[in-house]
């Protein structure tokens, strides 16, 4: 019975000397991975020098938006006869690539620069979808309310609706260049649409183009 007992006291023993040595490789590998990790660092988003990428980027976004916005104000189709500001809708923004993004990551400079411009006003109670802003109308719905002082309440026929439809789409076309490297080329298409004739005061595309290794992915 005694050397049984001997037999399992040096088992346990085993078991933590084990436990310790697997807890101390752990420790030595994280403090490895995190001395080879590379340290996080702010971007000078106004003069981003950093390695491109195959798929869009903010840069590319900010080179179609100004672009555009460029191209549109020198036009002068935004300049209103008689003087004043044209009210514009955002119609439907087409994404045609192989990425998920958010179309308003290009409108949404396009409309602040705009704004900026003192040519145009962006209507938010109108576009090819759901409001963008809904509270306009909700906020109708406060004429059936006692609850609420009726002479605050927005008032019928106070709407002003827009005089030009920006639509568009980002097309992304991949070209094989050889085994070993590929070109994925994208188009930003505008077209600045006068609401009450139908007819396109403005269209513009901008085109940026990327080369690099086949197995660089851009989506």
């Amino acid at each position: 019975m005694g050397q049984v007992k001997q037999v399992s006291k040096s088992s346990f023993v085993s078991f933590f000397e084990f436990q310790a040595t697997y807890l101390i490789v752990g420790a030595v590998v994280l403090l490895m991975l995190s001395g080879c990790a590379t340290a996080t660092r702010n971007i000078d988003m106004n003069n981003d020098k950093g390695q491109a990428v195959m798929g869009l980027d903010y840069r590319d976004f900010q080179k179609a938006a100004s672009e555009a916005i460029k191209s549109m104000l020198q036009s002068g189709a935004l300049s209103k006869r008689g003087g004043g500001r044209y009210v514009l809708a955002i119609s439907r923004i087409v994404n045609d690539t192989m990425q998920r993004i958010d179309t308003d990551q290009l409108i949404k400079k396009i409309r602040v620069e705009l704004l900026a411009s003192g040519k145009v006003v962006v209507t938010t109670a109108v576009s090819a979808g759901d409001p963008e802003d809904k509270m306009s109308m909700k906020a109708r719905q406060l004429r059936k309310s006692d609850e609420f002082k009726q002479s605050t309440v927005a008032k019928k026929g106070q709407m002003i609706a827009p005089d030009l439809s920006l639509s568009g789409k980002i097309i992304q076309r991949n070209v094989r260049v050889s085994s070993g490297t590929q070109q994925v080329e994208y188009y930003f298409q505008l077209t600045l649409t006068d609401i009450n004739t139908g007819l396109a005061f403005w269209e513009g595309e901008t085109v940026i183009g990327k080369r690099g290794s086949n197995k660089s992915v851009s989506w």
